[in-house]
């Protein structure tokens, strides 16, 4: 396999990767109510909403005009994200969401083998676009994990799994063995749930 092959292995898995973490949150949105979505667990908590607002405005941010304008964007306001204001419903947080993760999909597309050893900038900072996008999705992954506690704390015991579901590891593992179509991890663990538990 050549290094240009690998490359776009690399840049192919990568859009798949965060396209499965933008799944396993929606997923967990869609558990709660307007309510919950809101609601924060203490003073210092964010929200669900919060949460997907600064995912949202850090990937506009970073990505837009990625490989030539600083990532902190000076239009930026990043302490809006941690606040939900009279304006924010549900459906205008989850349009800063859609429109964050678009210009981030778009971005990763456009890149070739030749960019990723490019430096990029973030607050000044440089960084390889390798780099940048492991950082990215680092970022990305941890708030998701916010989400999904979230979610899980206020469905409590009617939260539908997202993963294996609770010793249920022997049995996931002997069915998935006798899986023709593996596909997505993620899809898996669904189907599995739905078909086996249900």
């Amino acid at each position: 396999m050549s290094n240009k092959e690998i490359i776009e292995i690399y840049l192919s898995e990568t859009v798949e990767v965060f396209r499965s973490h933008k799944k396993l949150a929606e997923r967990a949105m869609e558990q709660v109510s307007d309510e919950e979505f809101f609601k924060t667990i203490d003073a210092e908590a964010n929200s669900i909403a919060m949460i997907a607002k600064h995912i949202a405005g850090n990937l506009r941010s970073r990505w837009t005009n990625f490989l030539t304008t600083d990532g902190e964007k000076p239009d930026r306001n990043r302490d809006s994200e941690f606040v939900t204001a009279g304006g924010d419903t549900r459906a205008s947080v989850m349009q800063m969401w859609e429109d964050g993760f678009q210009i981030l999909f778009d971005s990763l597309r456009l890149l070739t083998a030749e960019d990723l050893g490019k430096i990029v900038q973030i607050r000044g900072e440089n960084f390889t676009v390798v780099k940048a996008i492991s950082r990215a999705g680092m970022h990305a992954a941890s708030h998701i994990g916010q989400i999904q506690f979230l979610a899980k704390h206020f469905r409590s015991s009617e939260w539908e799994t997202l993963s294996v579901p609770r010793n249920k590891s022997a049995e996931f593992n002997n069915w998935l063995k006798e899986k023709e179509d593996k596909g997505n991890y993620l899809e898996a663990t669904r189907e599995f749930t739905e078909q086996k538990l249900k």
